[in-house]
């Protein structure tokens, strides 16, 4: 494999350029080269919206909408395009699980579905539902509600300390923390299922009751907290909620949903068809090729888009509250797919020799080659304002293509493999994520089937708006098919 020596910063959507112009100019003849040879495949697609592919409708939806895992797409996008392809019964896989949408959706149109998820937190959503979708009894029921109305917390006379991290220490008001510490205290005389939900409604409102709100790439400080990290404006989040009219509305929703389906054992009815969901924890690099060949029906997936977004920092409040100490923290950031700043490059034919094909199929791609020589000499001269762009943006692409691989050999030949991604721009140079991806899947057994693209495309940042002009950025539902 070429050397990792990509460096790159979305927050250098705000790159003055100093490359010369002809490079970007064959960049974008190149891209448009490419896109005129996908013409028959890139469909403007007007039922997909915005909030289809993203977290927005789950708002609404039982279940769904406990917690707001904000890079989720929605459970009404995964039953639209299992029916728009007449993919009817089988084993769905999602390799970047995340909160699990795709997973239950799937498993409750009568699929069996399974899930890998690095990041603890999208683990603690996907087990927790597992767990009450097993079935709660009317007395497990009966405590939940009494939780909700009761504010049982109150009385307790006992604290459990509430962890932290270094980038997470001053994140609530000090009530804040005292109700925390005397919930956890009082939980622990529930059963484990109730215990288990319980704690559950906790990681659900910690942004609602600290001083911080998730932001892309970290967590911004509201001014009201003894820590303000970003720039010299204050930023204010609006209304911090108590501890306990935060908790009480979260039991509140979760009991309804509950005992809304008319069931005390369950979520669902025991007539209704219902596949299962299981979950591999950990990196998908690492677990994907551990998986059997041939053998699942559907992929449908979300990866980490290539935008500099660091889950490890959005997350940092849950996670902490899960146990994970510094060390890990580290860990987990650079088991990630590459798409901040901060991932180191990985060996990936010393991880698995199998993945030349792939690895190939990136060095030989003409178009990314001249993006990564394009932000290459960006940054040997000076003016990226973060030297990881490059890198990142590297290993963005020679991961995914050994994440392609891999799907095209678990997957049952015929089957979809069926993506939601975005497209990116930096240094004023619009990098075309879905054609460059489509292009490598198809030197690795797939057929590019449908580029779906959002009738609204996506802006870029202010300030490469302000270097580079106004220019719109494709989201895309790609569909390929195995071969």
């Amino acid at each position: 494999m070429a050397k990792n020596a990509l460096e790159t910063d979305n927050r250098a959507q705000d790159i003055i350029e100093v490359a010369p112009i002809s490079l970007r100019d064959e960049i974008e003849a190149i891209s448009a080269k490419i896109e005129n040879r996908y013409n028959g495949h890139i469909k403007t697609e007007f039922a997909l919206s915005r909030g289809l592919v993203s977290f927005q409708v789950n708002k609404s939806r039982a279940v769904y909408r406990w917690y707001k895992f904000k890079e989720a797409f929605s459970a009404d996008l995964i039953e639209y395009l299992l029916e728009r392809y007449g993919i009817n019964e089988g084993v769905l896989l999602d390799p970047f699980a995340g909160s699990g949408t795709a997973l239950f959706a799937s498993c409750n149109m009568g699929f069996s579905a399974e899930g890998i998820e690095l990041l603890p937190i999208g683990q603690t959503i996907i087990e927790t539902r597992n767990f009450i979708d097993e079935g709660l009894t009317q007395d497990e029921l009966n405590a939940l509600e009494k939780w909700a109305n009761s504010a049982l917390w109150c009385k307790s006379k006992g604290r459990n300390l509430i962890p932290e991290l270094r980038i997470t220490k001053g994140a609530y008001p000090k009530e804040t923390v005292a109700s925390m510490e005397k919930f956890l205290f009082s939980i622990d005389k529930e059963t484990p299922k109730v215990v288990s939900v319980l704690f559950f409604a906790l990681l659900c409102i910690l942004e609602e009751i600290s001083f911080t709100r998730k932001d892309g790439q970290y967590l911004r400080w509201d001014h009201r907290a003894e820590r303000r990290l970003q720039g010299n404006i204050p930023f204010n989040k609006g209304e911090i909620m108590s501890f306990d009219d935060a908790m009480s509305k979260k039991l509140k929703d979760i009991v309804e949903d509950l005992a809304g389906d008319g069931q005390s054992i369950g979520l669902f009815s025991k007539s209704f068809k219902r596949g299962g969901v299981k979950l591999h924890a950990g990196s998908c690099l690492k677990i994907l090729p551990q998986l059997p060949a041939a053998h699942f029906d559907c992929v449908i997936t979300s990866p980490p888009y290539c935008n500099r977004y660091d889950y490890t920092r959005t997350y940092a409040l849950e996670l902490a509250l899960l146990g994970v100490d510094e060390k890990l923290l580290s860990e987990l950031r650079q088991d990630m797919l590459s798409c901040t700043v901060e991932n180191r490059g990985k060996d990936l034919l010393v991880m698995n020799p199998d993945w030349e094909s792939a690895i190939n199929a990136a060095n030989q791609h003409e178009l990314l080659q001249l993006v990564l020589t394009y932000l290459n000499g960006q940054k040997e001269s000076g003016v990226l304002n973060n030297n990881g762009i490059t890198r990142m943006v590297r290993g963005y692409f020679y991961e995914m293509a050994c994440i392609i691989y891999e799907c095209s050999r678990v997957l049952k030949r015929g089957a979809l493999l069926i993506m939601v991604n975005d497209n990116v721009r930096y240094a004023g140079a619009s990098i075309p994520v879905d054609l460059i991806l489509s292009d490598i899947a198809s030197e690795l057994d797939f057929s590019v089937e449908k580029i779906l693209v959002l009738p609204k495309g996506k802006g870029n940042s202010s300030q490469q708006m302000g270097e580079h002009g106004r220019d719109s950025l494709r989201k895309c539902v790609y569909v390929w098919r195995k071969m």
